[in-house]
């Protein structure tokens, strides 16, 4: 009962709105009909996110619906009082935090397809089945690969992938797919955790500003430790047998390389812009996109051709339906497959949609007046390292993303080393339940059973150990920024 008052404590934040020039300070609605009905819509929202899996109801519909509804129930109060450019320059305020994270991830993402397009993790899939290793290597092979591709993708996107790989690897050993699946959410989860742009709680951190970019891979060696440490206690569980080989793995597409490489640039140009020209890391991840843009338009002048550039006629039926069926490696090459709006297309929109949800919902009744009692709680009448790590302990019930935004727009006046704990607590607690995090709800979906939540839950005490230390280690190496 105390975890969950606090969650709902969290979930219900005001924002210290800063008082511009001629601005009133908010109406406090906290004992108010609407403060308490925009806390029930929203509190019904997430629960029906939560049980998308269940309804088969998307996740974005409810969380859209609920941002708008409490919006318009604070608008209509404000109008009513003469104050709707209070109102309206605080969602304005809301919605910039969104636009920025909404381009990084738009961004982000269309990377992904592109590589996804050309076969590289396809490739990556093919060399692990063509090695002929044995499912303790491919235990600590894929949870390695999870650790360190975490932090340059979403964690969604990682335990997805290499959840393909375990299930490709395992088709009839449900022991094996049941502890991999919990490796890989433990391992992508500790790997977003270092990186400023691995995970929604530290690119939230970082286009705050409350952290330096740099300051980030000081808790590699924590998340490190919150990877390793159950992992080597469930390695003993792993099966000793060996998967059916594969054939060998066959050569990247045209352009696969150069993506990568690109990709790579714009990562660099977003630190560069944030570092050096005070720019938001959204702009330099825009500009990056670029890079792909005339980097696609390269690709289709030189391998399609300048004759079918100028006069391309529309493929046949025979065309279409044989690109559809065959693999990555023998796809039609044709004008989609260099547009960079056709990897934008496919995007995944519903959980865009769903962090505006978030984002705004959060705002809203971040705007009514609950944050001064949620702050006062965690970080006055709380010791802010009890408060922090009671944080990473509720992002195992909460989307970590939910709990990160909070604390956020609480603002609490810690010292960097605290909100590096609490970055490291968000990030990973969320390991602690397969319902805590994206990666561990995604395989939930994908595995067909083979990993469930109840599977995971015997992993739980070990991954707390895990938690427990990683914490302990932060403190011993990072004691400097406290």
């Amino acid at each position: 009962m105390f975890i969950f008052r606090f969650a709902l404590l969290v979930l219900l934040p005001v924002n210290c709105w800063a008082s511009e020039a001629g601005a009133k300070l908010p109406i406090d609605l906290t004992q108010h009909w609407i403060g308490y009905a925009s806390m029930a819509v929203f509190f019904i929202a997430y629960v029906l996110a939560m049980m998308e899996e269940s309804t088969m109801l998307r996740k974005s519909k409810p969380m859209v619906f609920a941002a708008s509804l409490i919006w318009v129930l604070i608008a209509s109060h404000y109008v009513s009082h003469g104050l709707e450019e209070e109102s309206g320059r605080a969602f304005r305020a809301t919605l910039e935090g969104y636009a920025e994270l909404f381009l990084f991830i738009l961004v982000s993402m269309t990377y992904l397809n592109a590589m996804e397009q050309r076969g590289v993790f396809d490739n990556l899939r093919i060399w692990l089945l063509s090695k002929g290793f044995g499912y303790r290597k491919l235990f600590w092979i894929t949870g390695i690969q999870s650790f360190f591709l975490s932090s340059m993708f979403n964690n969604l996107t990682t335990a997805l992938l290499m959840g393909a790989v375990v299930m490709a690897m395992a088709k009839d050993n449900r022991r094996f797919i049941s502890i991999a699946c919990v490796n890989i959410v433990v391992a992508t989860n500790a790997g977003g955790s270092f990186s400023p742009f691995g995970d929604i709680t530290t690119l939230l951190v970082w286009q705050k500003g409350v952290v330096p970019f740099a300051h980030f891979f000081s808790l590699l060696l924590p998340s490190l430790v919150n990877f390793l440490v159950p992992a080597a206690i469930m390695h003993f569980w792993v099966p000793k047998e060996f998967p059916k080989s594969a054939g060998e793995p066959r050569p990247l597409q045209h352009g696969a390389l150069g993506i990568i490489v690109m990709f790579l640039l714009t990562i660099v140009t977003s630190v560069c812009f944030e570092n050096f020209l005070g720019l938001p890391p959204a702009a330099g991840m825009l500009a990056g996109l670029t890079y792909l843009s005339f980097y696609f338009f390269y690709l289709y002048k030189v391998r399609v051709g300048d004759h079918r550039f100028k006069g391309m006629v529309k493929e046949t039926k025979e065309a279409m339906a044989r690109q559809a069926v065959a693999s990555p490696f023998q796809a039609v090459e044709t004008k989609q497959h260099f547009d960079v709006f056709h990897s934008v297309a496919h995007l995944e929109w519903d959980t865009l949609l769903y962090f505006y949800g978030v984002m705004v919902g959060v705002g809203g009744l971040s705007f009514i007046g609950y944050l001064t009692l949620a702050s006062k709680y965690l970080y006055t009448d709380l010791n802010p390292t009890f408060a922090n790590i009671l944080v990473g302990i509720v992002s195992a019930f909460i989307d970590n993303g939910t709990i990160m935004y909070a604390v956020l727009t609480m603002a609490p006046k810690i010292s960097e080393g605290q909100w590096l704990l609490v970055t490291l607590t968000a990030g990973v607690g969320g390991s602690l339940l397969a319902i805590g995090s994206a990666a561990g709800v995604g395989l939930l979906g994908q595995t067909k059973g083979a990993y469930s939540f109840v599977s995971h839950l015997k992993w739980t005490p070990v991954i707390a150990l895990g938690f427990a230390a990683s914490i302990f280690a932060h403190f011993l190496i990072n004691d400097r920024f406290f």
